[in-house]
């Protein structure tokens, strides 16, 4: 096991990539549901290896391969349970709609309602994590961050609003503490302080 979604099998350098699913990447962090910040990926893999088991064995079905030449397979363990699907339904990894066909529309439908797994915060869809500045904006911490507050609170008009880790602005968003804009360690905390949460 490599990641979330890549399984490595023993005593050989092929690769298995699960087929239409992402799971965060190595060293991508999330927010749990307080807003406080943790390793998904570790959480992600760790599922995994529980799902495998202690015996390691499990039945792919090439589906493709991938651009780095790994296989791109559907798997699942000697008791049928297919991984990628479990993964998503549990909510430690998505559906990656750009190459899957919709199989797993319904367990992330699911999980998302449940708030399982990853949907229980906030995170960066793990593409995006990895192709933009999404990255680095989740390693560090910016100049007047307290640490583990990710939460962005800044004012549009003559609003307060506040963005969460993996909204569509949340990257590009810049705090100016001179103009009373500041960082939240939590949703709670910032509706608390009467902000309201960016609509993106």
């Amino acid at each position: 096991m490599v990641d979330g979604d890549t399984l490595a099998i023993e005593g050989s350098e092929v690769r298995i990539r699960l087929y239409g699913v992402d799971a965060p990447e190595i060293s991508q962090t999330c927010d749990d549901a307080g807003g406080k910040r943790y390793l998904c990926d570790g959480q992600a893999a760790q599922y995994l290896v529980d799902l495998i088991g202690r015996s390691g064995h499990v039945m792919c079905f090439d589906e493709d391969r991938d651009r780095y030449g790994r296989i791109v397979a559907e798997c699942s363990t000697l008791q049928n349970v297919v991984l990628n699907a479990a993964m998503v339904k549990a909510g430690w990894a998505i559906e990656y709609r750009q190459y899957s066909d919709g199989r797993y529309d319904r367990d992330e439908a699911e999980a998302k309602a449940a708030k399982r797994g990853l949907w229980a915060g906030q995170f960066t869809e793990p593409s995006k994590w990895r192709n933009s500045g999404d990255r680095f904006q989740s390693k560090r911490v910016a100049a007047g961050q307290p640490e583990g507050c990710a939460i962005k609170g800044n004012i549009s008009g003559s609003n307060g609003i506040y963005h969460s880790l993996g909204q569509q602005d949340c990257a590009k968003t810049q705090i100016n503490e001179a103009s009373d804009e500041r960082w939240f360690c939590s949703a709670a905390e910032a509706e608390a302080a009467e902000w309201r949460p960016a609509k993106r």
